[in-house]
């Protein structure tokens, strides 16, 4: 099982790129962190942990800028998104984005993609509560077709593209690693059954007693359950957590950092480091 990190990043907290540069180098696999466009001061939609929602929510960067200033930095670690919410991108515009930050990290961008939980930020974007998940399919879907074919079109109840030329493709192909994140249940594991590379959740609760529904929805589809990746988010570390989800199969960990400055954030890394070997 490889282990990452995870941090919910913002202006205030160690900039992304010298975290990725940190994380690279005591051998950390991957970097993850989340995207919120912005936070409507109404707050009706509850905080998805309970409780006041963290200052951190709204002061989060753009992942994908973000990200490719890592990239530039680095070599060798994974950087990913946990998770984008697609829904809210234009779908042309965003498949352009994702593409360039697959080009510049040389392949090494990880998709990590969300339907949303926050009903005010969705409806800011046009996306109606309700629809989101048909929403989230359809952005996903188009992004893929553009990435993989010379002429790509798609023709869906949200999202509609004239048969079109769009350039860089990722440099992964026909995609860049895409996971689904969401809690368990059979419309998730549907989805990422029929256009995903594996599951995303956050936090290990009910992860075991959920795969065999998982690997279910993937073979009914044709596909094999071998090539799915499990990357499990937001991990507070102990040998005995660990252990248990290398035993349940998880190809990876990300543990969770601080939102803070580089002089808190590094102690912990550094502490971190001791589960690498």
């Amino acid at each position: 099982m490889k282990i990452g990190v995870t941090i919910h990043a913002t202006d205030l907290c160690i900039p992304v790129a010298e975290l990725a540069r940190e994380a690279e180098a005591r051998g950390f696999h991957s970097l993850y962190i989340p995207e919120h466009t912005h936070i409507p001061v109404s707050r009706r939609t509850p905080a998805p942990m309970g409780g006041e929602l963290p200052e951190e929510y709204k002061r989060s960067p753009d992942p994908l800028v973000a990200l490719a200033a890592a990239a530039a930095v680095t070599r060798r670690i994974l950087l990913g998104t946990a998770v984008a919410l697609p829904a809210q991108h234009d779908a042309i515009a965003y498949a352009k984005q994702v593409a360039t930050l697959d080009r510049i990290c040389g392949g090494r961008f990880v998709f990590g993609a969300g339907y949303g939980w926050n009903r005010e930020e969705m409806q800011n974007h046009g996306v109606a509560p309700q629809q989101r998940r048909a929403r989230t399919r359809e952005h996903l879907l188009a992004l893929q077709a553009l990435w993989a074919k010379e002429v790509a079109g798609f023709e869906g109840e949200f999202v509609r593209i004239a048969p079109s030329w769009q350039w860089p493709k990722p440099v992964q192909q026909p995609r860049p690693r895409t996971l689904l994140g969401g809690a368990a249940g059979p419309g998730l594991f549907a989805h990422i059954a029929e256009f995903a590379d594996g599951w995303m959740p956050i936090g290990g609760a009910g992860v075991a007693r959920a795969l065999p529904a998982l690997r279910r929805a993937v073979e009914s589809r044709g596909r094999d359950w071998r090539a799915m990746h499990l990357v499990l988010i937001g991990v507070l570390p102990d040998a005995a957590k660990l252990a248990h989800y290398r035993e349940t199969g998880m190809d990876e960990c990300a543990l969770r950092l601080p939102s803070a400055p580089r002089d808190q954030v590094l102690p912990v890394l550094d502490a971190y480091a001791r589960w690498l070997t």
